[in-house]
């Protein structure tokens, strides 16, 4: 074969925009994995087991929060996006804006949800919200544009350890014609992340143009390609991914108790007090 018989594939096209990304990640939807070797057993805790078979809301887009809830067995759940804006002031603490801004996207799809009447109302509801704070304390979004992303990442490089805090809320109708409403636990997790700092500026652009942080609050997923910049965490890794698992798993319980089970729960809570 000569050489006029090879041929050439044009060269890749500049890396598709950042508002084009974003759109295609808002309607994404969680696909599993190609087959493997045999998943686990899910776990089996009266919690979950009560769940199964009944509405579990994720009030999030984020295919990264549907998969790691399904680490711990909940792979029905139904996807709800909150529609809240998401537009607190950046003047509250780190821990405020992210524990209010996850607690109104609870709120949004309880509301828009609890009088279903074609499915009916949900045993439960999760949402989450996870922000990255830099190291002077400033609240990071996702990034915008090329030269945003760029700087946002040498800023986290060059300026030692951020922080990531994710607030996770439950909510769960109550049942009783007592006590209508709903029952709501929250958490908020932080981890320390230490970005590497000999990763070089060709590094960062090239990391940039993989367009994988697009999405993602401070520009990266550790998840992926994103843990090239990372040297070290202190605290739990599935929290910088978007959910701590670990807490997530305790409100599930706590908020699924029945009403008789949590006044007990208080009665002796009281009993300690005196």
């Amino acid at each position: 074969m000569s050489l006029s018989d090879i041929k050439y594939q044009p060269a890749p096209s500049d890396p598709p925009s950042y508002d084009s990304i974003n759109k295609r990640a808002s309607v994404s939807s969680f696909s599993p994995r190609a087959p493997g070797p045999r998943a686990p057993m899910p776990l089996s805790l009266d919690a979950l087991n009560e769940l199964r078979g009944k509405r579990v809301i994720l009030a999030s887009a984020s295919p990264r929060r549907r998969q790691l809830l399904a680490q711990i067995g909940l792979t029905n759940v139904e996807v709800v996006p909150s529609t809240f804006a998401e537009d607190l002031s950046k003047a509250m603490t780190p821990f405020e804006y992210v524990l209010d801004t996850a607690s109104q996207k609870a709120m949004a799809v309880y509301e828009r949800e609890i009088n279903n009447e074609e499915k009916g109302e949900p045993a439960l509801i999760i949402a989450a919200d996870t922000i990255v704070v830099g190291f002077f304390g400033e609240i990071l979004e996702k990034p915008r544009n090329e030269k945003e992303h760029i700087d946002m990442l040498k800023s986290l490089r060059d300026n030692g350890e951020h922080k990531v805090f994710t607030a996770v809320v439950c909510m769960a109708p109550l049942e009783s014609a007592r006590d209508p409403g709903y029952a709501m636990q929250t958490h908020v997790e932080e981890t320390v992340v230490k970005f590497d700092k000999t990763a070089t500026d060709d590094l960062i652009l090239a990391y940039v143009r993989t367009r994988e942080g697009v999405d993602k609050a401070g520009g990266y997923g550790i998840q992926g390609i994103g843990s090239i910049l990372v040297e070290r965490i202190e605290g739990t890794y599935d929290n910088v991914v978007g959910l701590p698992l670990r807490a997530t798993l305790k409100l599930i319980e706590t908020v699924t108790k029945d009403e008789e089970e949590m006044d007990e729960d208080a009665a002796d809570d009281l009993d300690e007090l005196e």
